[in-house]
Formats: C-alpha cells, sequence, structure tokens
C-alpha cells in the first residue's frame, strides 16, 4: 500500500512538473515530508533520485528527437552553475543535518525556506504581465545564477521547482514552454551533481531499496506522460496549472511547519 502511494505521488508529480517545469520535487517533497512514513534525510534523498530519472528521460528524449534547442549559448553556462550549486547545496543540507540529532528541525527549515520561496514565485506569476523582464547573456552572470539555483534547489531537495521559472522568466526573458525545458535541463545537471556527490562521500541515508525504484519507476513514467501533455496544452492551461500547484504546495508546506 505505501509503494502504491509513493508510486502515484511520484507519478502524478512528475508528470506535472514535465509539464511545468518544475521536475516534481517540489510537490513530492513537501507531499512525502507530510505522509511522515520516511525521515526528513531519506525523503529529501529519494525525491532528488526521481526528479533525476525524470529529468534524465526528459533530456534523453529530446537528444533522440534532434529538437532544436532554443537559449542553447545561456544554457550551458546555468548548467555549469547549477552543477557546482547542486554540490554546495548537498554540503549545506549534511552540515545543518549533523548540527542537530533532532531530524525533524532541518525538516522545518526545508518546509519554510519552500513555503517563502512558493509564495514568492506565485505572486510573481500573478503579476508577470506588468513586470519588466531582463535578457542576460554574460556567461559569467549565466553561471552565478545557475549556481544560485542549484543551491536552493539541492538544498531543499526539490530538483529546481518553481524557482528556476521565475528566474528564467525574468532574467532572460522566456515563455513559459522556453522555460520549462530549460528548467528540466538544469535540474538534470544540479540533481546530478547532488546525488553523485552523496554516492562519492557515501552519504547515503537508508531507505528501502524497492521504495526507490518504485519512486523512480513511477518519475520516469510521469514524465513521459508530462512531455506528451505539454506538446497539446496552451501556454495558458500551463500557467493555470502552474498556479494551481503553487497553492497547493503552499498549503502542504503550512501543514508540514506545524505538524515538525
Amino acid at each position: 500500500m505505501i509503494h502504491m502511494v509513493f508510486f502515484l505521488v511520484c507519478f502524478l508529480a512528475s508528470a506535472a512538473g514535465a509539464i511545468c517545469g518544475m521536475g516534481g520535487g517540489v510537490v513530492i517533497k513537501p507531499v512525502l515530508d507530510a505522509f511522515g512514513i520516511l525521515d526528513v534525510d531519506s525523503i529529501s534523498f529519494l525525491s532528488g533520485c526521481t526528479v533525476l530519472s525524470m529529468t534524465a528521460y526528459s533530456v534523453w528524449k529530446g537528444r533522440q528527437e534532434k529538437r532544436k534547442e532554443e537559449n542553447q549559448e545561456v544554457r550551458i553556462p546555468i548548467a555549469v552553475g547549477a552543477a557546482a550549486g547542486g554540490l554546495a547545496g548537498r554540503w549545506m543540507f549534511s552540515f545543518l543535518s549533523s548540527l542537530s540529532p533532532d531530524k525533524n528541525r532541518i525538516g522545518s527549515v526545508q518546509a519554510a525556506c519552500l513555503l517563502a520561496v512558493t509564495a514568492g514565485t506565485l505572486i510573481y506569476t500573478l503579476y508577470k504581465n506588468q513586470i519588466h523582464t531582463r535578457n542576460v547573456k554574460a556567461p559569467a552572470g549565466c553561471v552565478l545564477i545557475g549556481t544560485a539555483l542549484g543551491i536552493l534547489s539541492s538544498f531543499l531537495g526539490i530538483g529546481g521547482g518553481p524557482i528556476n521559472l521565475i528566474v528564467l522568466f525574468f532574467f532572460y526573458s522566456m515563455s513559459t514552454k522556453e522555460a520549462a525545458q530549460c528548467s528540466l535541463y538544469i535540474i538534470f545537471f544540479s540533481q546530478s551533481a547532488s546525488i553523485l556527490s552523496s554516492l562519492v562521500t557515501g552519504n547515503i541515508p537508508e531507505f528501502p531499496v524497492t521504495l526507490l525504484m518504485v519512486m523512480t519507476g513511477g518519475g520516469i513514467l510521469g514524465g513521459i506522460w508530462g512531455r506528451a501533455l505539454n506538446r497539446r496544452m496552451a501556454e495558458q492551461a500551463v500557467d493555470r496549472l502552474f498556479i494551481g500547484l503553487m497553492a497547493m504546495i503552499m498549503l502542504i508546506n503550512v501543514y508540514n511547519i506545524y505538524q515538525y
């Protein structure tokens, strides 16, 4: 029963993530935290693995289809920065976890940070048509932006989530669908670095291997379905789904802060 619940959460979250470019972790992490079945370390790691599996499929599929990758001149330096940020974010999480024997405390910090990020993202999304955007081209600036995104996503265990989209909207003037594809590319690099760091250092929490298989399987299948839906959906529909998810995530994080 637990495995089925985890599969459905990962499948639906990854499908929504593939549509909106959020990676799915921003939904998976707080929802599974709310169940309280596993500790914060395990959920963060499993969420990261699930997001990596989904984005790896999306990046691979894009290569197979030989689709023209837009914004290539900024995508690569952002991804490089995101990989470095992924390493830094993972180290920050491990460091803060070591400071307190109470794992729930780090969970409450994550929930509070994610609530703030999600609220800011929702406000920006609602008023984005009134905001003057930028068009950053300098490679150094792109690397710095990518590093900040990688740190935040790795520390929170969400893969990238809504903050990626807002940054891409504001700093690169991308459309919703352009930002969604670029966001998945960035998430792939940041999560690859974060998971690789955990494997190399041996800093891997305990969890049932079957649960990892179920979650990553759900992530890949959700990514396949979400990718297909993304092509059929209008920009306005993607925006509405994104706003609805942000509102739901905020409510879940309020609950998580309370329970921790």
